[in-house]
This record gives structure tokens, C-alpha cells and sequence, in this order.
């Protein structure tokens, strides 16, 4: 594995979970932190959730309602987002196009999925 990434790249090497319509990918495993990769269908939830981590992600694709705590807001390509360690955060999938981001956990989350604490 290199240190660069494109799109397509992170797409294909992607684990899909059909129950969820979901699919990630980690990119990066650093020491203190990781680049994951995150896919959801039209119709699929980014669960309302939290994780003993922070988390910082960019939305590359798609359009989203998205909660961060007690915010609300409609997302688009381009903008970002910021959960502090133990904060809910999810969103619901707008509109018949996929929504991709881009996340990076820091410390180090030891995987995706792990310690994940989910409210709906």
C-alpha cells in the first residue's frame, strides 16, 4: 500500500455491508491516527453514534443531513466536519446519489466499527 489514494482506488479496495448499504475502506493505519474511507447508498443511515475518538471528515460526494451534537445542518461536497471523542454523530442520506467522506480518527480507533456506541 502506498501513501497516496484516489477515489477509485479507495472504491474498489472498499468492504461492502449490504445490510447497512454501506462500505469503508482504511486507507491509512498510522501510529496515532487513521484515513478511512466511507460510502453510504441512497435510502441507508449514517446511524446516530459516538466513539471514544475524535473524528474529522470532509464530504467528497452526495448530500446529507447531517447531526454533530445538538447541531443540524444540510451538508454538500466540499464541506466538513469535526466530532469530539464520546459526541453523537450521524446523518440521514439526501437525495438518489451516494454520499462518500473521507474520515481521519485520531488517537488511533484500532479499526473500524470498534468501540462504537450507536443511539437509534
Amino acid at each position: 500500500m502506498g501513501f497516496i489514494f484516489t477515489n477509485d482506488e479507495s472504491e474498489a479496495r472498499a468492504e461492502y455491508h449490504a445490510e447497512h448499504g454501506s462500505a469503508d475502506v482504511v486507507l491509512a493505519d498510522g501510529q496515532h491516527q487513521q484515513l478511512i474511507w466511507a460510502k453510504f447508498e441512497p435510502g441507508s443511515a449514517y446511524r446516530l453514534h459516538s466513539h471514544p475518538y475524535e473524528q474529522s471528515s470532509v464530504l467528497v460526494r452526495g448530500r446529507m443531513r447531517l447531526t454533530v451534537g445538538d447541531e443540524v445542518r444540510e451538508i454538500s461536497p466540499g464541506d466538513s466536519w469535526f466530532a469530539p471523542a464520546g459526541v453523537p454523530h450521524g446523518g440521514e442520506i439526501l437525495g438518489d446519489e451516494a454520499v462518500v467522506f473521507f474520515d481521519i480518527y485520531a488517537p488511533h480507533s484500532g479499526g473500524v466499527g470498534k468501540d462504537v456506541t450507536y443511539y437509534e
